[in-house]
Formats: C-alpha cells, structure tokens, sequence
C-alpha cells in the first residue's frame, strides 16, 4: 500500500481523533491517542485537532434514511434536522488531513458506537459516489491511524473482525493509506501490549514525519 506523501515542510495538520472506548480514565485506546497527537505536536507547529467521542452516536432511522435518499435541494426542515448531526460528523472528516481512530475490540469487533459513526459519515454523494465501475470513495488524500486494544482477541488473527471491517470502511471512502497500531491480547501481554504499541507510534511517526523532527 502505497503511503500518503507527508509534505516535508508542512507546518500544518488537521487531526480528526475518534475516541471508541467506553472506559475513560482507564482506556489504553485514548492513551496511545494522547502519545501520537503529543508527538504530532512536538513535530507540527500549527496542529489543530478535533476529537469527537463515539458514545452517545445517533443511529440511523427511519427518518435518516428517508432524509438522506431525498435530493438535497428538496429536503424539508425536518429533513435537514434529521441529518443535522451527521452533517457536522461529515464536515469533521473532509476537513481533516489525519484521523486518528481510536478503538478497543469488542467481542471480536467494533463497538456499536463507532458503527454508528461509520454509518453517519458513510453518505452517497458526499463521502463516496457511485459510479458505473462501481463505489468511488471521495475522502482521498487523508491518512488514517486505527490504534487498537484487545483483551483476548490477537490482531490479524482469524477472530479479528474489527481491523479488517475498518480498513474496508476506510477505502470505500477513498482512505487507502491505513496504519493499524495494536496492543493486543492484553490479559496476556500485560504492559507489554501497551509498551510495544506505544514504541510503534513513536516509530511511525517518525518514519511519516522525519523531516519535521529534524527540523523541531
């Protein structure tokens, strides 16, 4: 998979974070996302960032999808508020130039609530299109971080439904250039899990952003 080039003079980012995790204080997924934007900090000097929790996302209705199926220039105002939520989801996304999702595995998958993301940012005709070849994703040019933690569930393994759905997802928007970070198996690996995937972010970081290292 070809990486997304990183302009080596670039002095600024837009970070979307997506927070997945139902622990707060306690969640190795939002620590290895505090790392990466600390090191993206150190590296990037103008880096704006925005962070969106998962819990507590909308799911799609009746309502929704009657809205969203309907012409944009038709829509009613109870149509427009049905989609309000998910147009401000939306214009979080095409805005950033990084997301950085951060997500614990969960009975070998996602939770519910970063699903529910996925479906309010999945929209024909604003994050993907489809075209007589088939879908074409629209939110090309962005990079993704996936930082994952598992209790039991190995990532990559056949059990691993949660990373492979997201880099799926991903592409069909157009993010092709994804970089899993895991601390896996945790009940077994203990802090080694969380060391290694803390060692991973600072070395990925400094591959996709060596010049800007040097240079701060």
């Amino acid at each position: 998979m070809q990486a997304t080039p990183v302009p080596s003079l670039q002095s600024s980012l837009r970070v979307l974070r997506v927070d997945a995790s139902a622990r707060v204080d306690d969640s190795v997924t939002r620590r290895l996302a505090d790392l990466m934007l600390e090191i993206l900090g150190e590296r990037v000097p103008d880096l704006s960032v925005v962070r969106r929790e998962a819990a507590g996302m909308p799911f799609v209705d009746d309502a929704w999808v009657g809205a969203n199926s309907t012409d944009p220039e038709a829509r009613d105002s109870a149509q427009r508020w049905a989609l309000a939520k998910s147009d401000e989801l939306v214009s979080e996304v095409m805005a950033a130039d990084v997301l950085v999702i951060a997500t614990p595995i969960y009975n070998f998958g996602v939770p519910a609530s970063l699903k529910a993301w996925v479906d309010q940012v999945a929209r024909a005709r604003l994050t993907f299109r489809d075209t007589e070849y088939g879908p074409e994703g629209l939110l090309t040019g962005k990079k993704a971080y996936v930082l994952v933690a598992s209790g039991g569930t190995e990532v990559g393994s056949d059990i691993d439904f949660a990373t492979p759905w997201l880099e799926f997802v991903l592409g069909f928007l157009g993010i092709t250039d994804v970089e899993v970070i895991a601390a896996d198996r945790g009940m077994l690996r203990g802090d080694s899990a969380r060391q290694n995937a803390a060692e991973h972010v600072a070395d990925v970081l400094e591959r996709d952003w060596p010049a800007l290292a040097e240079a701060s």
